[in-house]
């Protein structure tokens, strides 16, 4: 009977953990690209358009709600910045509360994206390569569905602590859709008075952002 050491058996662990967050080819890097019409796409390749540009992710809010992880522990934030957690979600999804609740009682700082328009379908199919929600990334890897042993696995890889160690005044940034679309303001024609002036244009309020309802097109909990 083969003799195995116990060195060689660390050493296949340690590996294969390592080997948890290398980007592969279908985890490559994602990039979030404003258009000069103010649309946000995600796309895989950098922005063609010679007047668009790249838009920063949304960044962890800080211990007093800044925009920086500033208020982490040293060790967290180290890891929060080299493997960032972000969790899809949509309205009506069971699953997703589960998934959020479980991050936040171990402790993980994430951003939330939200699906709920056919824009916000698109976007995720596009990173996914499908609409299934819950979708956790940690770092570059993507985690479908939710499973506290599975995710917990991912996070034990990337360093997270098992429990929380976020200081008391750390909050998360609000949940934020995955699509910011700027919509131009429909024109509407005020008729003048007798005599007046003639008719003038006005712009009316922005209608709020299309919401496909609880469960946009294609969206599989």
């Amino acid at each position: 009977m083969p003799v195995v050491r116990p060195q060689l058996v660390a050493g296949v662990i340690g590996l294969a953990a390592a080997t948890l967050f290398v980007p592969q080819a279908g985890a490559q890097q994602v990039f979030r690209i404003v258009g000069p019409d103010g649309r946000v796409t995600f796309s895989d390749q950098l922005p063609s358009q010679a007047n668009a540009k790249l838009a920063p992710s949304m960044p962890l809010a800080g211990a007093a709600g800044g925009s920086s992880s500033a208020g982490l522990p040293f060790e967290l934030r180290q890891v929060a910045s080299k493997y960032p957690v972000t969790l899809y979600t949509a309205a009506g999804c069971g699953p997703c509360g589960a998934g959020r609740a479980y991050l936040s009682s171990r402790g993980i700082p994430f951003a939330e994206r939200t699906i709920g328009s056919s824009e916000d379908s698109e976007a995720l199919q596009r990173l996914a390569g499908d609409s299934s929600i819950p979708l956790l990334t940690v770092g570059g890897q993507q985690i479908k569905g939710y499973s506290d042993s599975e995710w917990g696995q991912f996070l034990d890889a990337a360093g997270y602590p098992a429990r929380s160690v976020l200081p008391a005044s750390w909050r998360n940034p609000q949940p934020a859709p995955l699509v910011a679309v700027q919509r131009p303001a429909p024109a509407t024609v005020v008729p003048a008075g007798d005599g007046a002036e003639p008719p003038v244009t006005r712009r009316s309020a922005s209608p709020p952002s299309g919401d496909a309802g609880d469960n946009p097109a294609g969206i599989k909990f």
